[in-house]
């Protein structure tokens, strides 16, 4: 993909520019600037590629497309990606990609946090910003340890981990173990936590693409929880999520996953005057883009995943559930795999959804409107965390820990707005477990969770044709072992390895 033209410039660690680093951020407005540079760079396109998007990529073509209850209609020419072939491609842009862009994030924020001491402003700017590029750090750390590395289940902290590179240099560096990776994304993100503290400096409320306190405190549950760190998962998600209301029923069902509401702990920010157009997130999942991706190839949620929620639950309504036998023939005909509905199935799709759907939008079954363009063709802001998921590490850490008492609090919290005939659970044990588990995929249905969830959990993924029950095209319709894939870890990219003596496969 013409990443490198030598070994110095590999993971593009040198300054874009004649200028050097110290001098560019000599000053803590220039060293905020290029804070922002890093929230840029989430939404940023890559590799010369139209789909390498940023952070949206990520989610989109890594958390749902290979997971368990996302479908993108009939698009078979996207099987390998689907059902996670590339896993040991190791020349691949798939395989590249992740590494390539995270490592982009790390280059940028350890220029900051090597260079801010030194820089011109006050201790509590300089403390404020340092904090900010060390929690973009820690992010990119975990987020490469889900790709790249065995659950902690498998091996604990054993396992190989990543490369943590520290510092501007660019020469030859062993993995580290799992269990190191997390020390120094916990070490990262307690320093952070520290600095944002003793900084006094709070983000503006318009600035929730960039870095703070409570995005510090997410990012540690999530990496808690990923590392069976039951009681720090549950102590860092109630934190981060504690000024950060639930949206409202109506903000849910209408564009609350493109413009900023009070649940929105972190996003990425998309203006429609830097917009990517056909490469940005929504053209990929939005049901009302004009983008051909999604004109085409609706997403859809499993029937198996929505079949198990109630009908008084609002949020169904977001999605094009087959109701009679006419409408199950309509959108599943003889083939058995889900068809392009031109009969009273789209007729109801026209009615219910207006504006969430695309004029000369396809039409399949269980397709959704949750994700909708803010403008044309696929622009729009979107949540990278959000509070409810917040609710979800809790109420599964606490599942964990036993407190069954505590996670049926949570859980009610979080469904009985959403669900006005939901009551308070008397599940324990497993069986709750279970239940929280089921709400977390449907609510957070989309949002690149579901297969890091399913790794994460080491429970098999398992996609069924209509005949079986399911909703899937005959070519998604498979099942993934646990220790399929190559374990369901991505092999350390060719570029890496080619450049970098102390690694190998």
């Amino acid at each position: 993909m013409g990443l490198v033209s030598c070994e110095k410039d590999y993971l593009d660690t040198t300054p874009e520019g004649e200028v050097d680093t110290k001098t560019i951020l000599s000053s803590t407005d220039n060293s905020t600037l290029s804070i922002a540079g890093i929230a840029k760079s989430m939404t940023s396109q890559y590799l010369h590629s139209q789909g390498f998007n940023g952070e949206g990529t990520i989610k989109t073509w890594y958390g749902n497309y290979p997971g368990n209850d996302f479908q993108k209609s009939n698009l078979t020419g996207w099987s390998p990606i689907i059902n996670s072939q590339y896993h040991l491609q190791l020349s691949s842009s798939y395989d590249t990609y992740p590494w390539y862009y995270y490592y982009k994030l790390v280059s940028n924020a350890n220029a900051i946090i090597e260079n801010i001491d030194a820089a011109e402003g006050t201790e509590q700017q300089k403390a404020f910003i340092k904090a900010q590029a060390l929690t973009d750090r820690a992010y990119s750390f975990f987020m490469l340890s889900q790709i790249y590395s065995k659950r902690w289940a498998d091996e604990q902290g054993n396992a190989r981990g990543i490369v943590l590179r520290l510092d501007q240099t660019t020469g030859d560096q062993a993995c580290a173990t799992l269990g190191e990776t997390y020390a120094q994304v916990y070490k990262d993100l307690d320093e952070a936590i520290s600095l944002f503290k003793s900084s006094g400096i709070h983000r503006a409320a318009s600035d929730f693409h960039l870095p703070d306190l409570e995005v510090a405190y997410a990012v540690y549950a999530k990496a808690a929880l990923t590392r069976q760190d039951w009681q720090n998962a549950a102590n860092y998600a109630k934190l981060a999520r504690e000024n950060y209301k639930l949206m409202s029923n109506s903000d849910y069902l209408n564009g609350g996953m493109h413009t900023q509401n009070s649940e929105w702990i972190w996003g990425v920010y998309e203006p429609s005057d830097k917009t990517l157009y056909y490469y940005s997130f929504f053209a990929y999942q939005g049901s009302n883009s004009s983008a051909g991706a999604c004109r085409n190839y609706p997403c859809a949620i499993s029937r198996e995943l929505i079949d198990q929620i109630p009908e008084t639950d609002v949020r169904r309504s977001l999605y094009l559930v087959p109701q009679t036998e006419e409408e199950f023939a309509e959108a599943f005909p003889k083939a058995g795999n889900p068809a392009s509905c031109t009969k009273g199935l789209r007729t109801r799709a026209r009615n219910e959804f207006g504006s969430k759907l695309y004029s000369t939008s396809l039409v399949f079954p269980y397709m959704q409107t949750k994700f909708t363009v803010d403008f044309l063709p696929g622009g729009g802001s979107f949540p990278i965390i959000r509070s409810a998921e917040m609710y979800y590490i809790e109420a599964e850490a606490y599942c964990m820990l036993g407190q069954d008492a505590q996670a049926q609090d949570l859980l009610y919290q979080l469904e009985s707005p959403r669900d006005p005939a939901y009551t308070k659970s008397e599940k324990t044990g497993s069986d709750l477990l279970e239940e929280v588990k089921l709400y977390r995929r449907f609510d957070l249905w989309g949002e690149g969770l579901d297969w890091f969830d399913y790794k994460r959990w080491k429970q098999p993924i398992v996609r069924k044709t209509y005949a079986n029950g399911g909703s899937f095209h005959s070519t998604f319709a498979k099942s993934f072992d646990v220790a399929d894939a190559n374990d369901w870890t991505w092999g350390i990219p060719k570029f890496e390895t080619d450049y970098n003596s102390l690694v190998s496969q």
